[in-house]
C-alpha cells in the first residue's frame, strides 16, 4: 500500500507530484491511500520518492488541471482517489470530461461546485475588523470564517486583489491567510473565532436593515443562502430574529403605504380598458385620429411602450417621411425623430436644403419595440403583425395629409408602403409610383447608418442617403 501525504497548502502541486510518479509507475488507484497532515498513515508504506522512475508522459486536457485545483481542495481525502482514477482514464479516452453522465466526471463536477459555493459563502461572508495598528502605524485588520472545505489557499487571491491596500488576516479550522504589505502567506495552525467588534459593526447592520424585505422573507430560503453556521462572525445576523419576528406588522405597514397612483412617468401609459379603434373606424379630423391612436392595443407593444408617438409636421405638407417605429428617446419623448438617427435625418435636409417643418414625418409602428439590456432598452425590430396591426394608423395620416411624394426610409417603411420590402440596396435611390399615382422614394433607414458594422461602409452608406435625401429638392 503506498502512502500519499496532501497538504493543506500548496496541495494542488502536491497531488499532481504524487499522482505523476504513481501514474508512470502503474500505480493502480486501490494501491494509494490518500490523506491530510495528520491523517491515518501505517508504518512501512510507500511513498511515490521511493518509486522506480518509469519512462513516459502523461497527457492531460487544460481543463482537468483547472478542475484539479478545485477538487483538491474537498475536506474528504477520496476526492484525491478519485481524481487519480480519472487522471489514468484520460490516458486511454483524452475526451472523457466531455461526457458529463459518466460516473466519474459526474462525481468530480459535483466536488467542484461545492468548492466553488463553499469559496463564493467565504467572500460573501468575511467581516473585516480593525484590531489595532503594528509598530510603524500601519492599520491592520483581521476577521474570522468557518468553511466547509480546505479553501483558504483558493479563494484569498480574491481578497488579495479586493483588499491590496490593507494588511489583513482570514482565519478559519483550515488554515490562516495573512496579507502583509503585499505579501499574501499561509499558516496551518487552527484559529478559534474571536469576539472583536469596532465601528464598521453598526454599518453593516443599519445595510442589512434597510435591505431585509419582510414581505419576501422565506426563512429556509434565507438559511440556505446564509446558513446558521456564518452567524457567529456576522454583525448583522443579530438582527435577523428580530427581523423575522417583526416580518408580519412591517409587510402589513408597506402594505398601507403603497403609493395610491403611478409614477410620473408611467402616466402617459393608458389604461388598459380603454376603446380599441377598429379597423374601418374613421375620423373627422387629423386632431381625431391622433387622440385615439393615443389609446391604440391593436397589438401587444403598447404594454410596453411608454406611449403612442404618432407623426408630426405640416398638415398640408407634399413630402411625408415614413420610418419604421420610434426609439428608445422618441418614445420618451412622444415626437419622431429626435434621437441619433433623428440627427442624420436633420443633417441630410439640411444639406439638401429641406425645412423639416414643412415635411410631414411619421413611422410604420407607432410604439416602441424593445429588449431590455441592464438599464437600456436596445431597438428590437417589429414582426409582419405589428406592422399590419399599426398599418391603420399609417392609413389615416395618409388620407388626411394626402402628400404628393413619400419617402420610404427603411425595410419596414417599404415593406407597410408598397407590400414589399425586399431589395432594399437595389431599389434605394429610386422613384417608385404607388397605385394611386404617389410618388416614392426609397432610401436607407437613417439608424441603419449608426449600425454599419465599419467605418467605411458606414461611410459609402451615409454618403448615399444624402444624395437620396437631394434627389427630394430637385425634383
Amino acid at each position: 500500500m503506498h502512502q500519499a501525504i496532501i497538504p493543506i497548502f500548496g496541495a494542488f502541486e502536491a497531488w499532481r507530484d504524487q499522482a505523476r510518479a504513481f501514474a508512470l509507475s502503474a500505480v493502480k488507484p486501490g494501491d494509494i491511500q490518500w490523506s491530510r497532515p495528520n491523517g491515518s498513515a501505517t508504518l512501512f508504506n510507500e511513498s511515490p520518492r521511493d518509486l522506480a522512475s518509469s519512462a513516459g508522459k502523461l497527457t492531460v486536457p487544460k481543463d482537468f488541471l483547472n478542475l484539479a485545483a478545485d477538487v483538491v481542495c474537498s475536506a474528504e481525502a477520496s476526492a484525491f482517489s478519485l481524481l487519480y482514477r480519472v487522471l489514468l482514464r484520460l490516458q486511454e479516452d483524452a475526451h472523457l470530461l466531455a461526457n458529463p453522465a459518466d460516473i466519474d466526471v459526474h462525481a468530480l463536477s459535483k466536488i467542484a461546485k461545492e468548492i466553488h459555493r463553499d469559496c463564493h459563502k467565504m467572500k460573501a461572508f468575511v467581516r473585516f475588523k480593525d484590531v489595532g495598528e503594528d509598530e510603524s502605524g500601519r492599520r491592520q485588520f483581521a476577521s474570522w470564517f468557518d468553511p466547509d472545505n480546505f479553501i483558504v489557499e483558493r479563494a484569498s487571491g480574491f481578497f488579495a486583489r479586493r483588499f491590496a491596500d490593507m494588511d489583513w488576516t482570514i482565519a478559519t479550522p483550515k488554515g490562516t491567510a495573512t496579507f502583509i504589505g503585499g505579501h499574501l502567506t499561509f499558516f496551518q495552525d487552527d484559529a478559534p473565532a474571536a469576539k472583536v467588534t469596532d465601528e464598521m459593526d453598526d454599518l453593516w447592520r443599519a445595510y442589512y436593515a434597510s435591505i431585509f424585505n419582510p414581505a419576501r422573507l422565506k426563512i429556509k430560503s434565507m438559511q440556505g443562502h446564509m446558513p446558521k453556521k456564518y452567524w457567529k462572525n456576522l454583525p448583522e445576523a443579530a438582527l435577523i430574529p428580530e427581523l423575522i419576528a417583526g416580518a408580519e406588522v412591517r409587510t402589513h405597514a408597506m402594505r398601507e403605504h403603497l403609493p395610491s397612483e403611478p409614477h410620473r412617468n408611467l402616466r402617459k401609459i393608458k389604461a388598459p380598458d380603454a376603446a380599441v379603434p377598429s379597423q374601418d373606424e374613421t375620423f373627422a379630423s387629423y386632431a381625431a385620429a391622433k387622440e385615439a391612436a393615443k389609446h391604440c392595443q391593436r397589438c401587444p407593444l403598447f404594454a410596453n411602450a411608454t406611449q403612442t408617438v404618432f407623426g408630426e409636421g405640416n398638415l398640408e405638407a407634399e413630402l411625408m417621411f415614413v420610418g419604421e417605429q420610434p426609439g428608445d428617446q422618441e418614445d420618451l419623448a412622444g415626437r419622431p425623430f429626435v434621437g441619433p438617427a433623428g440627427k442624420i435625418f436633420e443633417a441630410a435636409m439640411e444639406a439638401a436644403g429641406l425645412d423639416r417643418q414643412k415635411t410631414y414625418i411619421t413611422n410604420a409602428v407607432k410604439h416602441f419595440k424593445f429588449t431590455p439590456r441592464g438599464k437600456r432598452r436596445i431597438h428590437q425590430k417589429p414582426v409582419a403583425g405589428e406592422i399590419r396591426a399599426c398599418n391603420v394608423w399609417l392609413k389615416h395620416e395618409m388620407d388626411f395629409i394626402r402628400p404628393k411624394t413619400l419617402v420610404a426610409m427603411g425595410a419596414t417603411a417599404l415593406q407597410t408602403l408598397t407590400g414589399n420590402g425586399a431589395g432594399i440596396l437595389k431599389r434605394r435611390g429610386q422613384f417608385e409610383q404607388l397605385p394611386d399615382g404617389t410618388r416614392l422614394l426609397i432610401t436607407y433607414h437613417p439608424s441603419a447608418l449608426l449600425r454599419a458594422p465599419d467605418p467605411d461602409i458606414a461611410a459609402k452608406m451615409r454618403s448615399e442617403f444624402f444624395a437620396d435625401i437631394a434627389l427630394l429638392a430637385k425634383t
